[in-house]
Parts: structure tokens; sequence; C-alpha cells
């Protein structure tokens, strides 16, 4: 007799924040332009992008801080802003944690947390307080006031005080910034776990790639207030969408090529581009990693001439870090001339030491270089 296995149905996501079209122009300033966004509950999301480009206006006109200019903002099925109306930021079920914690120094981190649980009784405040406090390893200050606190201990009152009263979705405005950076790494992978347990959906700016990675379920980022790309942060690293986006994030040098269909010509040679995802020609920039680099310090005259010199040293836990410049050469095509091609090696080099370096075969990603979204 053959034992038949059952197959769970897969359970589809449950969206719980839409934003559409979304602008926010104050006074005839764009600081928001027509954006579209959608987070599934219990996911957390990363957003960065450099100061200015509205990634904190954002959080504010989902909290209810400010008013959209057009657009709606749709939580948990619920219409809480368009063009007719806007929710009372106090009833959207929406928390904030602010960069400064925003927690108030004459209470104490019991009465911080009870701050907003004024509509429930008594007993059912200090149970939900009680929990918090034990959750978030905060008990043994349960009485102490702010001041008396470190600053990942502060943080983690803000925490639990936005907690508190059950929000849908919980927003945190560049949450680690003031935690030393010993610390930094430890405190997001147990606030990650903190959130996961409670199911909560997150929004939470920074400026830090790498906090994305350690805390987050997917990636947005933002300039000059437009959503460039949003996607878990191992995609929008590896495959990001724009020059805008892997330039930010800083995912590699920029090395000037002129393409054809079928091969690129650089200052570091010329090579085949028979898996170039891309179909851009003439005067482009591939992104490469450091990993993609091929050094060769062995330069002689006949077989090996250099093509590369040495601007800048450093020396980190991968090695050496080196930034290389192209060669001054009145016979090469100067647009194709690179000033800051960062590669990391074990060998030691020297400053202005001229070396070969070459493109390793791999999956190459062009992009036209633009300086605005």
């Amino acid at each position: 007799m053959t034992a038949l296995l059952a197959t769970q149905p897969s359970i589809e996501p449950i969206t719980l924040l839409t934003i559409q079209q979304l602008s926010i122009i104050p006074q005839e300033k764009v600081i928001i332009s027509t954006l579209d966004l959608s987070l599934d509950e219990g996911d957390i999301l990363g957003l960065v992008g450099a100061s200015g480009c509205g990634k904190t206006t954002l959080l504010n006109a989902i909290a209810g801080f400010s008013e959209p200019s057009k657009g709606q903002i749709v939580i948990d099925g619920n219409l809480i802003s368009d063009s007719e109306h806007s929710v009372p930021a106090e009833q959207r079920q929406v928390g904030m944690i602010f960069q400064d914690y925003a927690l108030f120094p004459h209470l104490t981190v019991k009465e911080n947390i009870a701050f907003g649980l004024g509509k429930l009784g008594k007993a059912e405040q200090l149970e939900q307080i009680d929990h918090l406090l034990t959750l978030l390893k905060l008990n043994d200050y349960r009485d102490s006031y702010i001041h008396q606190l470190s600053g990942g201990q502060q943080q983690r009152v803000a925490i639990a005080r936005a907690l508190a009263p059950k929000p849908k979705l919980l927003l945190l405005d560049e949450p680690f910034s003031n935690i030393d950076a010993r610390l930094r790494n430890e405190l997001m992978v147990e606030i990650r776990q903190l959130l996961k347990q409670f199911k909560m959906t997150a929004i939470f700016v920074t400026h830090n790639k790498d906090e994305v990675f350690t805390f987050a379920d997917k990636m947005a980022v933002m300039a000059q207030g437009r959503l460039l790309q949003l996607d878990a942060p191992s995609i929008v690293c590896q495959q990001p969408n724009s020059y805008q986006v892997a330039d930010f994030l800083q995912l590699g040098s920029w090395l000037p090529c002129q393409v054809n269909s079928a091969s690129a010509q650089s200052l570091l040679g010329d090579f085949d581009i028979d898996n170039h995802r891309d179909k851009q020609t003439g005067l482009v920039y591939l992104l490469v990693k450091p990993s993609k680099l091929q050094l060769n310090v062995l330069v002689d005259e006949q077989h090996n001439i250099a093509n590369a010199q040495v601007e800048h040293i450093s020396v980190t836990e991968q090695g050496y870090h080196y930034y290389l410049s192209s060669l001054d050469d009145p016979a090469k095509d100067k647009s194709l001339a690179f000033s800051k091609l960062s590669l990391y090696s074990d060998v030691a080099l020297s400053f202005k030491q001229q070396v070969v370096v070459s493109i390793k075969a791999h999956d190459f990603l062009f992009f036209n270089k633009v300086t605005n979204p």
C-alpha cells in the first residue's frame, strides 16, 4: 500500500500596507513624487537613500504627521489617507520610533511604556508592561529614569513603548544610529527576532546598507522623492536596476567602456560580452566588483603592459585595499579613463606602482551614467 503524502497548501501573503501614486509637494517643492509601495504582513522593509530624498517624509505621511498632496495610503485594508480625507495619527494603529527615541525623561521606564495604554484597564496595562519588560530584558530597569540607561537600553524602551498599544505597523527612523558600533549588530539581530516574534510589519530608515542586510527582509532605494527599486536586499545588490541604485549602494567601481553588440573596449583591455544581459551600446559604464578584477604585478614591455597605477592604499580585514587609476596615455581614448577602481589583494603594492589589471568573465552589468533619476 502506497502512503500518500498530504501537501500543505501554500499560504498567500497578506498585504498590510499599500501606497499608490503618493505625492507630497509643500509650497511647490516636490519631496515625494508619484510613489508606489506595497508591503506584506510581517515583513521588515529597510528604506535607504541620500539625505533629503524623502525617507523620513514618507514615514511621517504613513504615520499621519504630514499631509500628502496626492495619492492614497491603505493599512490592513483600511483607507487612511487620500485626496478627500485623512485618518488622524492616533487612530491609524501605527507606532513610530524617532531617531532620538523621544522618551520622557521625567518618567520611569515603566511609565514610558504605559504612556500609550490609557485605554486599557489597570490590570491589563500591568500585564502588557510586564510582558514587554521581560521580552526586552528591561525588568531590572523598570523603575529607572531614562538618563540612567545606556543607548541600547533607551532604544529597547522606545521599542517597548511603540509596541505596547499593539500597532499594525511599526515605523523606525534611523533606529540604530545612536548605538555604539560594537553593540549595533547584536542589537539589530535581537530586535529583528523580537519583531518576528510579534509578527510585526515594520519600515525602518537608514543610510547604511549593511544594516538592511542584518535587519530587513526587503530593501527600498529612494532618490529625490522617487522609489528606484524594491526587492530582497540580495537581489537589489546583485541586480541593481539603475546606475543610481548601484552608485548609492557603492556596489562596485565604474569602468567606462565602448560597447557594441558582441564586445566591450576598455583601458583594461577588450572582452567578450556574450553574457551581457542588457543591450546598451556606445559609451556605458561597467559595474565592477573588486572580486571580478584580476591583478598581475609583473610588468614588462613585451607581454604585460601596465594599464593602471596605485593611487590610494589602506589596510582592511579583507587585506590591502587599493584605488587604481588609468595611465595617462595620449594615444588612448580619454573618455575611457578611470580614477577610482577598487581592488582588494593580499599583495603589497606601493603608491604609484604600475600594474596589469584585467576583468574576469562574469554576468556583466552595464549602465548609462546619470546623476539624476
